[in-house]
């Protein structure tokens, strides 16, 4: 696959999980844990296709 189309699976994950923890944030106030966990997953995430995008110029 290349790396491009790689980049964007990504980056919709990304804003997907970035959304997802922002309404974690609001909905579960008992639960921090739960926001922490899906926020941790979305940076990942983004980490990921950072490599990916500055190891492959």
């Amino acid at each position: 696959m290349d790396s491009d189309k790689i980049r964007n699976v990504l980056n919709i994950l990304f804003l997907i999980l970035a959304v997802a923890a922002v309404i974690t944030y609001f909905v579960a106030k008992d639960d921090f844990m739960m926001f922490v966990y899906v926020c941790s997953a979305a940076i990942f995430v983004k980490v990921m296709e950072f490599f990916i995008r500055f190891t492959n110029r």
